[in-house]
């Protein structure tokens, strides 16, 4: 996966969001799913008449059901291809795509320009209601009901423990290969003037499942079937835990993801590559 474009190709950066609630997720799904990429790639290759599909890149892969507002892709495409169609494009996409997705922007990427690797960091937001008679039904795509009073002050107190950079093995799905290490940058919540509990949750990466954990565990200790040092314990445990729950994915947005200046995209997508390890780990 190469920091710039082929001889020839032009790196194009899109700026897109969509409802995940009919998507199975972002990913390019082997048995036909509908997938958000899958969507795109279509449509940009109709657009632009063309017998190949360019793939994409995306800053990060949401799972099955998850929103995004702020989400940020590129794709390499020929000089030839980008000449003739990126004056008419996004209206072209806006006219093929389905509704549930759109792209608002596109434009030729700086050199360097990596969607994934060059990010600095991602910013989700998951929203939670605790009124006793349930979601706003205009809402219910996107805000979790939980059955229980939340505790505010509570809730953020075990937040505090999480911030920094850890091991987050005890809140992530292992893949093969990844690394678990991570740095939080941000977790708190607020009640908004509507009642909704929403949490910000900003990081440098994100492992699978890793936000919707932390909220499941947040959520346990805001409805007092936790102390407020569980969470922090559970992650210095090192180990998934059972009583963590993963909460539904409806509740979680991506909202925006941040680069550095033009001139760090490059070196930012190299040091991203790099195997992480925390202070003090042995190399063996």
């Amino acid at each position: 996966m190469s920091d710039e474009a082929a001889p020839g190709f032009v790196r194009v950066r899109l700026d897109l969001s969509y409802d995940g609630r009919d998507f199975s997720g972002w990913a390019k799904q082997r048995d036909g799913q509908r997938t958000v990429q899958g969507e795109i790639e279509a449509a940009l290759r109709t657009v632009t008449r063309s017998r190949e599909t360019y793939e994409l890149t995306v800053a990060g892969r949401t799972d099955s059901g998850v929103h995004a507002r702020g989400q940020v892709a590129h794709v390499d495409l020929p000089e030839s291809v980008w000449a003739e169609h990126r004056e008419k494009l996004l209206r072209r996409l806006a006219g093929r795509l389905s509704h549930d997705v759109r792209v608002w922007k596109v434009a030729e990427a700086p050199a360097g320009f990596n969607a994934r690797f060059s990010a600095v960091w991602r910013r989700y937001a998951y929203r939670v209601t605790d009124h006793p008679g349930g979601v706003d039904p205009l809402l219910r795509g996107h805000v979790l009901w939980h059955d229980w009073e939340l505790d505010l002050d509570a809730m953020n107190a075990a937040a505090e423990r999480l911030i920094g950079e850890h091991d987050f093995a005890a809140y992530c799905k292992r893949r093969e290969g990844a690394t678990t290490i991570r740095t939080l940058q941000e977790l708190r919540w607020e009640r908004r003037p509507d009642g909704i509990l929403e949490a910000t949750v900003r990081a440098d990466a994100f492992c699978h499942n890793m936000v919707r954990s932390l909220v499941g565990a947040m959520l346990f200790v805001g409805d007092g079937h936790r102390p407020v040092e569980w969470p922090g314990k559970v992650l210095e445990a090192g180990v998934r835990d059972s009583a963590v729950h993963v909460v539904r994915p409806h509740g979680l947005t991506l909202e925006e993801v941040g680069y550095p200046a033009d001139e760090l995209l490059a070196s930012r997508s190299k040091e991203a590559r790099n195997k992480r390890t925390l202070p003090g780990a042995g190399c063996c």
